[in-house]
């Protein structure tokens, strides 16, 4: 299993279901539109999941499988999000008090196989593949709740060979932090070791072997990718 650290400690965490909220700001939705499908504000959250081994990296590098030798891709995308850590089970959580089961805070990558989500959408298939693909998550170090202060009011931004791409505040989210959660819970139920990415600002691009990508979230810290 995943294990990520916490900041200024020797605790891991151990990483145990990846939920991740598609379509959650609104200019993302908008660079995003593919002609004849639904590209609407969505009225409840749009969720996918991840397999575990998505987080877990050799040095932070992250690459297109191979299947038979041959790359299943050609279009690797950037997606910088805030990641939620559950420190807390629950079910059926009110909003009111959803933030008391977040253990802290991390940055993350939603590296995504674009050609294939976008084949898959238009055949109306899962996109699994082009999300879950082993390594396409690394995630930062956790910041601890307690040393963030308004974790919905944060600055977040991605550069791809120090040329800054994506730009946004987490203020423009279309669902709150606290929402997701409270939705999470009474649909799934949330366990200590969950990890949620929260989406993403526009600006994604596409990607090839040797970039660098550096992903940063304020107050929470970088976190630095080479494509290989």
């Amino acid at each position: 299993m995943a294990k990520l650290k916490v900041k200024g400690t020797d605790e891991t965490i151990e990483v145990k279901n990846v939920y991740c909220i598609g379509k959650n700001y609104p200019d993302h939705i908008k660079e995003m539109n593919i002609p004849g499908l639904d590209n609407s504000i969505p009225k409840t959250p749009v969720i996918f999941l991840k397999p575990s081994t998505a987080i877990e990296t050799f040095n932070n590098t992250v690459s297109i499988p191979l299947v038979n030798g041959e790359a299943i891709s050609n279009d690797l995308q950037n997606e910088v999000e805030l990641v939620i850590v559950v420190g807390k089970d629950g079910d059926n959580i009110p909003e009111e008090n959803a933030m008391e089961h977040i253990y802290g805070y991390a940055t993350g990558i939603d590296f995504t196989l674009r050609d294939i989500q976008t084949e898959m959408k238009k055949q109306g298939k899962p996109w699994a593949v082009a999300k879950g693909f082993k390594t396409s998550s690394p995630v930062s170090e956790i910041v601890s709740d307690g040393n963030i202060k308004n974790p919905q009011s944060l600055d977040i931004k991605l550069a791809v060979n120090g040329e800054l791409k994506q730009s946004g505040n987490t203020s423009q989210m279309i669902f709150s932090l606290k929402y997701i959660i409270h939705y999470l819970s009474s649909v799934f139920g949330i366990r200590r070791g969950d990890l949620i990415f929260t989406g993403t600002p526009a600006g994604v691009c596409r990607l090839v072997k040797g970039d660098k990508v550096s992903a940063e979230i304020q107050d929470i810290g970088r976190l630095e990718v080479k494509i290989g």
